[in-house]
């Protein structure tokens, strides 16, 4: 099962490189004692465990993984979570989640219509008027189910040359520390022409959820973080999630984070990217969580209790040919398992959250190096197709 790989972020943190040769940093995959009060099962995922090593094998640093069925919870990780002390990667480490941010997000977008403050169907000029304009964008012409489905034809600021020279590369580790606006987002797409035109099909663009949050923001008169917080971090005790705002650091536990910077060659640098100032993500990828929470949290949100069984039907309405939905997409495994949830990568971080169509058997994971992406797709088919007991 391949994980989706968007053009913007492979440009920036090098997923599509091919794999690198092994380090000299493998530690084997280790099952451990869940500590969250459920089951702990210190056996069986085998398959699983294998594709972990092979991660590491293939030149990622570490990779943390926990995995839940019902009230068992496994936990799995293999390699390093510091390349200087040689400190094993934790199964409980915190990381930055990147895009999965957007299910939270859509999530309380759906939320906010079942309350019926806002309709999906309302053009982002009602909430946000005069700010979706230029160069041939018109907010009355774009939907907020559009923004949350990616079919708005909105220019993804990633792909702003000037933005990318500033943020990502060769400017991020001069300006990682500095704090960005939603606005600054929003101000580089519109310097450009849209993508398509609005409905006309499908094509991910961050600044969609940077949109989409300064919505929500308009509709409850409250920050992005405070909502997500007290509707969906709360009440599921997610005690590992945390919205850092404009924080540059982690919380504990947690590994360090890598990255080449974009360059795909075997011997190039690895550079310590772990603090970075979270505000240059905002709502369309800022979240640091555990691979625990986010089972924790699409669990319940495919078993029903964030979302009504209409909205929850609206997330899951796939757009044209793309299996992505309201801010979740459907993934396929090699031997035709389906889930659904949403991958995340970023600058030394790359992630997927996904959980059965019941929220029964839920699988998260998280590589703290970015330059390849090659062996998440096998974790995924070890743990949803090979034998797990």
């Amino acid at each position: 099962m391949a994980a989706r790989r968007h053009r913007a972020r492979t440009s920036v943190v090098g997923l599509a490189v091919a794999a690198l040769a092994a380090t000299a940093f493998t530690v084997p995959a280790q099952a451990s004692s869940s500590g969250t009060g459920y089951a702990a099962d210190r056996t069986g995922h085998e398959e699983t465990r294998r594709a972990l090593d092979a991660v590491v094998r293939d030149g990622i640093p570490g990779v943390a993984s926990q995995a839940r069925t019902g009230n068992t919870v496994w936990k799995g990780a293999a390699g390093v979570g510091d390349l200087r002390t040689g400190a094993p990667r934790g199964a409980d480490d915190r990381f930055r989640i990147a895009s999965i941010t957007k299910t939270f997000v859509a999530t309380v977008m759906l939320q906010l219509e079942s309350e019926r403050r806002l309709d999906l169907d309302d053009t982002v000029e009602t909430w946000l008027p005069g700010v979706v304009r230029g160069h041939g964008h018109d907010g009355r012409k774009i939907t907020v189910r559009q923004l949350l489905n990616h079919t708005s034809g909105v220019f993804d600021f990633i792909n702003d040359p000037a933005y990318e020279e500033k943020y990502l590369v060769p400017g991020f580790l001069k300006n990682r520390y500095k704090t960005r606006t939603p606005q600054e987002a929003v101000d580089a797409a519109m310097a450009h022409a849209p993508t398509f035109v609005p409905g006309s099909r499908y094509a991910y663009s961050n600044t969609n959820y940077v949109l989409a949050a300064l919505i929500m923001e308009r509709v409850t008169g409250n920050a992005y973080e405070h909502e997500v917080r007290t509707r969906i971090i709360e009440p599921l005790r997610l005690r590992a999630t945390v919205m850092p705002g404009n924080s540059s650091l982690m919380p504990r536990p947690s590994g360090r984070a890598y990255s080449k910077l974009g360059e795909d060659s075997a011997g190039a640098r690895i550079y310590d990217i772990t603090h970075q100032n979270a505000s240059q993500t905002w709502a369309e990828g800022d979240m640091i969580s555990s691979a625990g929470d986010l089972n924790r949290f699409f669990s319940a949100l495919m078993r029903g209790e964030l979302l009504a069984p209409e909205q929850l039907k609206a997330m899951k309405t796939t757009v044209f040919d793309s299996d992505y939905g309201l801010g979740i997409e459907r993934l396929t495994a090699s031997c035709g398992a389906r889930v659904w949830g949403h991958t995340g990568g970023w600058i030394g971080s790359l992630s997927y959250a996904v959980t059965t169509e019941d929220g029964g058997h839920s699988f998260a994971l998280n590589l703290n190096g970015d330059w390849t992406s090659a062996g998440m797709g096998p974790v995924l088919d070890a743990e949803f197709c090979g034998a797990t007991g």
